[in-house]
């Protein structure tokens, strides 16, 4: 069984490109097959219905999966709440998180056929991988194993910013075995993003505290902004593609080419030569490669500071340790 793991892995990776680097294989696709085998088509069956809808969940959970990854590595930490308010969930940049109730329900789903097999951590990223595919965008495999964390803690929630200059961004993919590569791809997710004015109105009203706004922008994108954003606005939302925002498509990188990105994490791509040149050659090609190349780092992703082996645990709830 290992050795058509390893093949069916290798298989994949070969269609995937060569871009990705083989992981080791601490997880494998086939990891549910005798004890869940119904592991997938359960996720998809309750994803589907969830996402269908209301679509706007697509992107909630794809960030969700990043926030997760990000700290503490892919282990469903992000799920975990605290009688204290001091868990992950709880910090700022993922007080505005949705789509919990997805991950629960598929949870659900799966303890009424498996009771105690599956991990959260496991069906967060089938979700997330799930929810992309419902709104009609690329697939990737998720290899599957992973145990769940048992600790989340506010304090240690240090996620890439939208503020962050290039070089922080990379050192940030950096210190989780990811490369400038996948910071551009994975950035892309954006074209299904939706913020708010609380997070641009500095940016366009008042950049260095000159009432001025960021000379990295498109002056037109600019004016179109304030027509949304009203100075004393921090609730409006504004889409991060515009005219795409429903489509999990590559317009996003004709949007950061024409200096259009809503956060300086977007427009901060142009100034690196390697995301540069790829936001520029998306942008001409009508993402040639895209679809592709984000398969790529989100499975490169998954396997992010992982737990296996006798690590961690297998969540009866998402949300609470067992």
């Amino acid at each position: 069984m290992a050795t058509k793991t390893l093949l069916a892995l290798v298989v994949l990776l070969s269609v995937l490109g060569n871009s990705v680097a083989i992981p080791r294989y601490s997880l494998n696709l086939d990891y549910y097959r005798y004890r869940c085998p119904d592991t997938e088509r359960i996720v998809r069956r309750v994803t589907q219905q969830y996402v269908s809808r209301k679509p706007s969940l697509a992107a909630a959970l794809l960030r969700m999966y990043f926030h997760d990854c990000f700290v503490r590595g892919c282990d469903g930490s992000i799920l975990l709440k605290s009688p204290n308010n001091d868990a992950e969930r709880n910090a700022v940049p993922n007080l505005s998180l949705r789509g919990y109730e997805v991950v629960d329900a598929a949870k659900a789903a799966l303890e009424r056929r498996c009771p105690g097999v599956v991990s959260c951590a496991d069906v967060l990223a089938l979700v997330a991988r799930d929810a992309v595919l419902v709104i009609r965008g690329p697939w990737w495999p998720v290899p599957l194993g992973r145990r769940d964390g048992r600790i989340s803690s506010i304090s240690e929630v240090n996620l890439p910013s939208p503020f962050a200059n290039i070089t922080t961004l990379k050192q940030n993919f950096a210190d989780k075995g990811l490369n400038a590569k996948d910071l551009v791809v994975l950035s892309g997710a954006h074209t299904i993003g939706i913020s708010t004015c609380a997070l641009v109105n500095a940016r366009i009203y008042n950049f260095t505290g000159r009432g001025d706004f960021d000379p990295a922008m498109n002056p037109s994108y600019v004016r179109a902004l304030k027509k949304r954003c009203k100075p004393t606005d921090f609730r409006s939302t504004v889409d991060m593609d515009p005219g795409s925002v429903k489509r999990f498509d590559s317009h996003y990188f004709n949007v950061v080419a024409q200096r259009k990105g809503l956060f300086t994490s977007d427009s901060t791509l142009l100034d690196d030569f390697d995301t540069r040149h790829y936001v520029q050659i998306q942008a001409l090609t009508n993402g040639i490669s895209f679809n592709r190349d984000f398969s790529d780092s989100m499975f490169k992703l998954g396997f992010v500071e992982i737990l296996t082996g006798r690590k961690g645990e297998i969540r009866r709830k998402c949300a609470f340790v067992n």
